[in-house]
């Protein structure tokens, strides 16, 4: 599934392709590596799996996408020496193990597709907002150019959140649209998520138009555009008609006026209903979150398949806020969004739920690599 990779030039994800499909059949003579033993290879020890549709995806001859930086390392890696493939199986060796030759090689192999890369993306020789920028901030550039945030050039972009209900509006400074100081985001739900995000969009799209509305001020042109949509079914109703649009197998279940009665609750392989609740502990008569349960998804939109439906929704708003966080926090995002592309590559829609650990007042951003972090994934293909 091509996650919004920005795209200039469609010639250019093509020679991308088609080096790397080159590079696979024909690299060393007499000796072709088809995707399977290719696909294992990369895996190494399986922490970041890769699979057969997600090196297709990469080679694609009609609709291309575009390997994250780690596994064009790790392709430039693979055919620097003959010495990573038998004829039958595969496997990446590390620097030590190479010669000073076969480390040249590489050397070679990574500036060619880091190169058709950049171009691929639209970032020809590491520019960012048409500046050549040195040192550092060249990974901030390739994070943001690789985000699944980021988008096509000029696509517009709009955050959908849900509103306060009224009596707790008036309950508020600062909500009257009368009121001398009256300020308008105060109406809506989610706003620690709505700013990073908005501000995470605009740096990773500076040509695209980024918007916020409430669910009830969507308009036509809103639903055909990237939509991403904040908060769950209690307040924000685009959401709800998300979900059912497409039928992932994750409900919310929002009954807060019965004990335990507010969870995610997933359908198992084996048909079983399992419910994932967040963690709350009392002290001082009081209930203190201490783990949300968050869900991220990932779709081809039901308005228009050429744009995206993203949902982060927690049970509480910490575990949105913790949502959004995954694929914007730069200490974050480039690990989560590899495990999104070695799992989901090539999926038409997917889901994670995800733990969301909450210190304090601190929400913390979840590592989906890290065992036991990710509740329940799907996918559909």
């Amino acid at each position: 599934m091509n996650r919004g990779l920005p795209v200039n030039d469609e010639g250019s994800r093509q020679a991308l392709a088609q080096r790397l499909r080159t590079l696979r059949e024909g690299h060393w003579p007499g000796k072709k590596v088809n995707q399977a033993q290719l696909a294992e290879a990369l895996s190494g020890d399986g922490r970041r799996s890769v699979s057969v549709p997600l090196i297709s995806s990469w080679e694609s001859r009609t609709n291309p996408t575009v390997p994250p930086v780690s596994r064009i390392e790790d392709i430039a890696t693979f055919f620097a020496t003959p010495r990573s493939f038998d004829g039958q199986a595969g496997h990446l060796l590390s620097s030590d193990e190479m010669t000073t030759e076969e480390q040249a090689q590489r050397q070679r192999l990574l500036e060619e597709l880091t190169r058709l890369r950049n171009e691929a993306l639209g970032t020809p020789s590491v520019t960012w907002h048409g500046m050549t920028i040195p040192g550092s901030l060249q990974e901030i550039a390739r994070s943001l150019s690789t985000t699944p945030y980021r988008y096509g050039p000029g696509e517009r972009i709009t955050i959908v959140c849900g509103l306060l209900p009224e009596d707790m509006r008036k309950q508020m400074p600062y909500t009257n649209p009368l009121d001398p100081d009256y300020i308008e985001l105060y109406r809506f739900s989610e706003l620690d998520a709505l700013l990073e995000l908005f501000g995470h969009l605009r740096a990773a799209n500076p040509t695209s138009p980024v918007g916020y509305r409430a669910a009830e001020q969507l308009a036509r042109d809103d639903y055909t555009g990237h939509l991403i949509s904040l908060g769950g079914v209690d307040w924000n109703p685009t959401t709800t008609r998300t979900l059912d649009r497409l039928q992932l197998p994750v409900t919310q279940v929002a009954d807060w006026k019965k004990e335990g009665g507010a969870y995610f609750e997933v359908t198992a392989p084996d048909g079983r209903k399992v419910a994932h609740r967040p963690v709350l502990k009392e002290s001082h008569g009081r209930s203190i979150l201490r783990e949300d349960v968050a869900l991220f998804a990932r779709a081809m939109s039901p308005f228009n398949r050429e744009r995206f439906v993203t949902i982060c929704n927690g049970m509480y708003g910490r575990g949105t806020y913790g949502a959004v966080r995954a694929l914007t926090d730069e200490r974050f995002r480039d690990r989560n969004a590899e495990y999104i592309e070695s799992k989901f590559g090539g999926s038409e829609a997917f889901c994670i739920l995800t733990r969301v650990p909450v210190e304090g007042a601190e929400t913390l951003t979840p590592d989906w690599t890290a065992p036991g972090t990710v509740l329940f994934e799907w996918a559909r293909p």
